[in-house]
């Protein structure tokens, strides 16, 4: 038994496991919430700030022990060797995480510090700033269920590898 494999596949488990999980949480318990009014703006982003550091850690973890794993499959002949339904499969795997690793860029470091911006507006001036907050808030819930989807996406192409 490679003991060094399996501790990498309970990692790679466990890190996708954390990250849909907070991604599932945060789409289907959290937003809604927020729609309905349980939970107020800030509650929403201290949630969310809560979170970046699991999100991007898993998303760290998933990157490190896949390529470990990824290079110990007997079906992986190189680098863009696309040579049957594995590697196939590999590849669209690989874009639908490039595409989560993108959407969490954008969510980090453009949508959620012009969602701060926004707060310190409205926490000036009352009437200043609602609508760009709809605005903002419903952008961030497409693009959470984006990457939700190309989570999802991954596992589909993960469980197309796995019957090859």
């Amino acid at each position: 038994m490679n003991w060094i494999l399996s501790i990498n596949y309970f990692l790679h488990l466990l890190a996708t496991v954390v990250l849909l999980g907070s991604l599932a949480g945060v789409v289907g318990l959290a937003f809604p919430a927020l729609s309905k009014g349980t939970i107020d703006h800030n509650q929403w982003l201290s949630i969310q700030k809560k979170l970046i550091p699991w999100s991007n850690s898993a998303l760290i973890v998933l990157l490190l022990t896949g390529f470990y794993q990824m290079t110990s499959d007997p079906n992986y002949n190189g680098f863009f060797v696309l040579d049957g339904v594995w590697a196939w499969a590999m590849l669209l795997k690989h874009i639908a995480y490039a595409g989560m690793i993108g959407i969490s860029f954008i969510l980090q470091f453009s949508l959620y510090p012009e969602i701060d911006r926004v707060a310190l507006l409205m926490s000036q001036s009352a009437e200043t700033g609602e609508a760009e907050r709809a605005v903002l808030l419903a952008r961030e819930n497409r693009l959470l269920r984006l990457n939700l989807g190309c989570s999802i996406l991954v596992l589909l192409f993960t469980a197309v590898m796995t019957a090859v």
